[in-house]
């Protein structure tokens, strides 16, 4: 509990049980011959009783076996959210785990939400409210009783499934239900040819909108990176080899392409096989740290997308450290995109959350200053900032698309070839309701400023503007 002043707690946490009704002997017996259930009604009435102060923008209304109640104050235009407990172990993942329990308590089945996405606009909206109260209210609490967390959980068969679909994610399967024909797992660029970034809200998504964006988006990053015929470009972070093999097809470029999955491995080089391509792209299996001395400037071109977010903060300089080993001294372009924090949530340690726990794990977003700064410090100066770009605002149409396709594609069939244990419909629900989790999750942070979408482009020193004559 953090101090409001002097040393009284900000907020206060309403006891379960009035002292009236049972006495302080009947407490302890009941904690004793159920101490799940105790806890489980100690954690919903202490969360109850911090509601109203944390909702100030919207309205939530709360159903459970107890009744329901309604906090904030429902405008015109705002968000009205529903939600409805059908497990008790809801209260103990929010009061243990904060978002992550919330996400953890949808993918489980523990709380139906009528509108995922309203809800997730309501706690971003009243984050502030949400933070002051909910969280610091809890957090001493929670921090000294984690470890009550697998005494009251265990191995359950909803904490196995959680554990077992953290690691679902490898199959090629899964991505080619969702992504573009490019296969291209980052923010999409949209245009007036597919209405804007709310052209599908507003006119309704067509066929072939995102495979437009990401061919956008890939010629967008190949022209910063200014590549022409003959050039060699190193990536980082292959994909399944989207945007190599756009480079080699149109620009007429050589490919250098990294990533450590096998999987990716074995599609992209099919794909380029398929292009007819494989002379001019290579695909590697191996670490960026990894890249052998023959490649001490013999590129071109650097590019990487949405690979940053894996390489943590304290490896940073030794990434562009390599980048600038890697490249010409003249006459050389790199473009790094990532999604980022805003400068005023960065920080190089990031506790673990929904997407750190089932989607990336030891996963850090950088922010685009804490990158440039790693550039620079690694190069010696020898990169100079050409420009400082922001996706966020093309990114929830990018993940709302994404969502569609995977509601009409995936098939508890098809992933279940790759993974067995999804035969189990509880187990494919919780798989499906993770992803679905992610899309809106994600797509609610960037529209909220939350989370933002860094591309930057470094030219070398004295090297010429990109509009010089």
């Amino acid at each position: 509990m953090s101090a409001a002043t002097g040393t009284q707690p900000c907020v206060r946490l309403a006891p379960p049980f009035s002292s009236k009704s049972l006495q302080p002997a009947s407490i302890f017996s009941l904690a004793i011959s159920n101490p799940r259930s105790w806890l489980a009604r100690f954690a919903r009435t202490s969360i109850l009783s911090v509601l109203s102060d944390a909702i100030s923008v919207g309205q939530l209304t709360l159903t459970d076996s107890e009744g329901s109640h309604t906090y904030g104050r429902y405008r015109k235009g705002g968000n009205a959210v529903r939600l409805t407990v059908i497990n008790d172990a809801f209260w103990l993942r929010l009061m243990f785990s904060g978002d992550l329990g919330f996400s953890e308590a949808y993918m489980v089945g523990d709380i139906e939400v009528e509108d995922l996405k309203s809800c997730m606009d309501l706690w971003l909206n009243n984050q502030s409210g949400m933070e002051e109260t909910l969280s610091s209210s809890f957090a001493r609490f929670s921090s000294a009783a984690s470890g009550l967390y697998n005494s009251f959980f265990g191995q359950t068969k909803n904490q196995a499934r959680l554990n077992a679909i953290a690691s679902y994610d490898q199959s090629n399967t899964l991505f080619k239900a969702f992504l573009s024909h490019e296969m291209m797992y980052s923010c999409a660029l949209w245009d007036d040819a597919e209405g804007g970034v709310r052209g599908d809200l507003e006119m309704g998504p067509t066929p072939g909108d995102l495979e437009a964006a990401q061919r956008r988006k890939i010629h967008h990053v190949l022209r910063k990176a200014r590549v022409k015929p003959g050039h060699r470009i190193l990536e980082f972070g292959s994909g399944w080899g989207g945007l190599a093999i756009e480079a080699a097809r149109t620009f007429g470029c050589e490919v250098d392409t990294l990533t450590l999955s096998i999987e990716q491995k074995t599609l992209a080089e099919e794909r380029v096989r398929a292009a007819g391509l494989e002379a001019r792209i290579r695909v590697h299996l191996m670490d960026y740290r990894e890249i052998p001395p023959e490649f001490e400037h013999a590129f071109d071109a650097f590019v990487s997308i949405e690979m940053l977010e894996h390489v943590g903060a304290k490896h940073y300089q030794t990434y562009f450290k390599l980048v600038d080993f890697a490249l010409k001294s003249h006459e050389a372009t790199a473009v790094v995109s990532a999604s980022t924090f805003p400068e005023s949530r960065y920080t190089g340690y990031q506790s673990e959350d929904f997407m750190r726990r089932y989607m990336w794990p030891n996963s850090c977003l950088p922010s685009a200053t804490a990158l440039i700064t790693a550039a620079q410090t690694a190069s010696r100066g020898r990169f100079t900032l050409e420009g400082v770009e922001n996706h966020a605002a093309h990114y929830p149409r990018t993940l709302r698309e994404w969502g569609r396709r995977l509601e009409k594609n995936l098939t508890q069939e098809m992933i279940a070839q790759d993974y067995p244990a999804l035969r189990e419909r509880a187990n494919y629900d919780a798989f499906r309701k993770k992803w679905q989790y992610l899309f809106v999750y994600a797509g609610a942070g960037f529209a909220k400023g939350y989370i933002t979408c860094h591309m930057l482009t470094f030219i070398r020193q004295n090297d010429c503007p990109e509009l010089c004559d």
